[in-house]
C-alpha cells in the first residue's frame, strides 16, 4: 500500500530564499509550457509532447535572457512542464477543467524534487541543487531540518516528492510504500449521520460535538474578526486617491491574521482526524455515510458559513483513506435516500419533516432524535449492500 506522508520543514533564511526561487522557476516553466500548447492549438497544430517541450526549454535556459534558470535544478522545471502537459491532456479527456496559468499572488508556491536524488535522515532531508560546493559547510545548505523526527522512513523508495508553501510554513510531502495490514474486523457495522448541530451521530448512540461551538474556536474567531476590522481601517487610513497603500504595520497585521487562520484550520482538521480515527479504530465490518449535496447546502446563506466550517469534504476524504488502510468497506448511500424522514420502526416516510424539527414523531408512536434515527437508517442501508 502506498501512503502519503506530509511533514513541516524548518529551513533557515538562505534555504527559504532558494525554495522561493525554485517555486518561481516551477511556475514559470508550467506557464511557458501551457502557453506553447495553447499557441500550437490555436494555429491548428498537434499536441506537443513533454519531451519536445523539454528539449525546447533546455535551449531557452542557455539563452542570455533566461540565464537565471541555470541556477535552478533541471528536475524542477522538467516536472513542471510534464505537469502542464498532463493537465492539458486531461482537459481534452474530460477529466478536469481547462488548466489556468499560475499567478504569482494567488497560486501556492511549490516545486518537485527528484525521487532518486532526494535523501532523508531521521532529522533532515537533503534537497537537490541548493549548493554545488563540495565543502562540508556548503553541503549543509542542502540539508533542511524536519519538524517531526523519524516520521519519514529512510532507505526506502520515494515517490513524487513535493515541497509547498502554505503562506506560513514550508512542507514536504512524499509517497512511501508500506506492507498491507490485515485487521480482524467486527461483525457489526456503523451508520454515520453528519450534521451542523453535531458533527457526527453514530448508530451506536455515540455523538461527536461540533468543534466550532467550543469556547476555544469562538475566542479565535473573535480575534480574527477584530484583526480584519483593524486591517480594513488601516487600509482606509492610508488610502491615497483611489489606490490603497500597504504599510509595514498592515503587513504585520496581515501576518497575524494569517497565523489565526492557520490556527483555526489546524484545530478543525485535527478534530476531524481524531473523530475519524476513533470511529475506524472500532474496526466495524462496514461504515455507511450519505452522499451530501454540499454545494447545494452552501447556497443557503443562513447555513453556508456553518457548513463550510464543518469540513464535510475533508471528513469523507479522510474516512475513505483510513477505511481503505484498515480494510473496512465504506458504503455511500444515495443522495436522495430519506435517512431522516424514514421511520426506523414502521418504515413510514414523513414528507413534511422540517429542518427545525429536531425530534422525529411518527404515527406508530416512535419518538426519537432525528439525527440518531438517520444514523440507524444508514446502518440498515449499509447492511443491505455490504459484501
Amino acid at each position: 500500500m502506498v501512503k502519503a506522508i506530509k511533514v513541516m520543514l524548518i529551513p533557515n533564511n538562505v534555504q527559504k530564499t532558494k525554495m522561493f526561487q525554485y517555486a518561481g522557476a516551477s511556475r514559470f516553466a508550467y506557464n511557458w509550457a501551457l502557453a506553447r500548447e495553447k499557441e500550437s492549438y490555436e494555429k491548428g497544430g498537434k499536441f506537443i509532447s513533454d519531451s519536445e517541450l523539454r528539449k525546447e526549454f533546455t535551449k531557452l535556459r542557455h539563452s542570455d535572457e533566461y540565464a537565471w534558470l541555470l541556477n535552478i535544478s533541471n528536475n524542477v522545471t522538467k516536472q513542471a512542464i510534464k505537469d502542464a502537459c498532463t493537465a492539458y491532456k486531461n482537459f481534452f479527456k474530460g477529466l478536469q477543467k481547462f488548466p489556468r496559468f499560475k499567478s504569482r499572488k494567488r497560486s501556492m508556491p511549490k516545486f518537485y524534487q527528484d525521487n532518486v536524488k532526494i535523501q532523508f535522515s531521521n532529522t533532515h532531508v537533503k534537497l537537490e541543487g541548493f549548493s554545488s560546493g563540495r565543502k562540508a559547510n556548503k553541503q549543509k545548505k542542502n540539508w533542511v531540518r524536519l519538524a517531526e523526527h523519524g516520521r519519514i522512513p529512510t532507505d526506502v523508495k520515494y515517490m513524487n516528492p513535493r515541497i509547498s508553501f502554505d503562506g506560513w510554513n514550508w512542507w514536504i510531502s512524499v509517497c512511501v510504500e508500506f506492507p498491507d495490514c490485515k485487521e480482524t474486523l467486527n461483525d457489526d457495522g456503523v451508520g454515520i449521520d453528519l450534521g451542523i448541530k453535531d458533527l457526527a451521530v453514530c448508530s451506536d448512540a455515540v455523538k461527536y460535538k461540533n468543534m466550532n461551538k467550543s469556547q476555544k474556536v469562538k475566542k479565535l474567531e473573535k480575534q480574527k474578526r477584530r484583526l480584519q476590522r483593524r486591517i480594513s481601517r488601516s487600509y482606509e487610513k492610508n488610502k491615497k486617491g483611489e489606490s490603497y497603500c500597504k504599510t509595514n504595520n498592515v503587513i504585520k497585521k496581515e501576518k497575524l491574521l494569517l497565523k489565526r487562520n492557520h490556527r483555526l484550520t489546524n484545530i478543525r482538521k485535527n478534530y476531524l482526524n481524531q473523530t475519524i480515527s476513533e470511529i475506524v479504530n472500532r474496526k466495524p465490518r462496514f461504515i455507511c455515510i450519505e452522499d451530501l449535496n454540499v454545494s447545494g447546502m452552501m447556497k443557503n446563506r443562513h447555513l453556508s458559513k456553518a457548513v463550510q466550517e464543518q469540513g464535510f469534504f475533508w471528513f469523507r476524504k479522510q474516512l475513505e483513506y483510513k477505511c481503505n488502510d484498515k480494510g473496512i468497506q465504506l458504503i455511500v448511500a444515495d443522495r436522495f435516500y430519506p435517512s431522516s424522514k424514514l421511520c426506523s420502526c414502521c418504515g413510514n416516510i414523513k414528507k413534511d419533516l422540517k429542518l427545525s424539527d429536531r425530534v422525529y414523531r411518527c404515527e406508530c408512536g416512535n419518538m426519537i432524535d432525528r439525527d440518531f434515527q438517520a444514523s440507524i437508517n444508514l446502518k440498515a442501508y449499509g447492511e443491505r449492500f455490504a459484501s
